[in-house]
């Protein structure tokens, strides 16, 4: 994970909480008063966030005593302990809200992440993540992805060309809009080209040009797509996309594509129940 990044997520997130101060806190308990707090599991499903959790801790406490029993990606059940935590009150409270919020969220979509790699894991096909996120969060929400055993797919609109319907459309089609892409990405080595297609003469098209890196076969059936298969007949990476879901993703995997993505994974996921309880010691 970007460390950079995370920092100002992190950084802006305690400051859109605390503000001018947790004044909650600082009316009745003194700076110097230390304590414990443990994360408690109070749902089922895969866990994710935990070493966020130490960052924030550790960010706003050098000293902090961070113990893990539980590990990012690990299975957990309700009455689970994933760690405790030693430091002072202060700033267990600081960080309280902003920890169960990151880590609720990330463990639900990790959780719906894992079932989705379980329906096709007898498949060679990767399960892909998509740009829909929550602006400011996808870091994190990427990263719940992979926790839960996905792979991202590009992270931004900086690390990969992507020809979508409306590139396409507002450039004049497929050949026009891949001749332009195929020049431009000559100016930074390593930019890969995808490209959407909506039916077999789109496929046609790209693969005739030779220009694209992968071919997304947006909205197709799976049987569509073993005819489009052939057509590409392994000159390009495939990927499927659009209503895709956890009763038809195994059929979508069945036809052999390397790569299935959907955006479901994030934008449908619910966030687990989760405590950070105080501890008097």
């Amino acid at each position: 994970m970007n460390e950079k990044m995370l920092h100002t997520l992190v950084v802006n997130a305690l400051q859109e909480d605390i503000g001018s101060g947790d004044h909650s806190t600082l009316c009745c308990i003194g700076a110097e008063v230390k304590g414990k707090a443990v994360l408690k599991i109070k749902q089922d499903g895969i866990l994710a966030g935990v070493d966020v959790a130490r960052y924030i801790f550790n960010l706003l406490d050098n000293e902090v005593v961070f113990n893990e029993f539980m590990k990012d990606g690990n299975d957990m059940k309700y009455g689970d302990i994933a760690f405790e935590v030693h430091t002072h009150v202060q700033t267990i409270l600081k960080a309280e809200r902003l920890v169960l919020n990151i880590m609720q969220r990330m463990s639900g979509i990790a959780t719906l992440t894992r079932k989705y790699v379980d329906a096709i894991k007898n498949y060679k096909t990767k399960l892909l993540d998509t740009r829909k996120t929550t602006p400011n969060f996808r870091l994190l929400e990427k990263e719940a992805v992979k926790i839960g055993g996905g792979f991202n797919h590009r992270f931004g609109l900086y690390d990969m060309i992507m020809l979508k319907d409306n590139h396409i459309d507002f450039c004049g089609g497929i050949e026009k809009a891949l001749k332009k892409a195929f020049d431009y990405a000559k100016q930074f080595p390593g930019l890969k080209i995808e490209i959407e297609t909506r039916n077999l003469d789109d496929v046609k098209k790209v693969v005739e040009t030779k220009m694209a890196d992968r071919i997304m076969f947006d909205n197709f059936t799976p049987a569509e797509i073993v005819m489009a298969m052939k057509i590409v007949n392994g000159s390009l990476e495939t990927e499927a996309s659009g209503g895709i879901n956890l009763e038809n993703i195994t059929e979508y995997a069945a036809t052999g594509v390397d790569y299935i993505s959907s955006g479901a994974l994030i934008h449908q996921a619910k966030s687990l129940d989760l405590s950070l309880k105080a501890v008097i010691i």
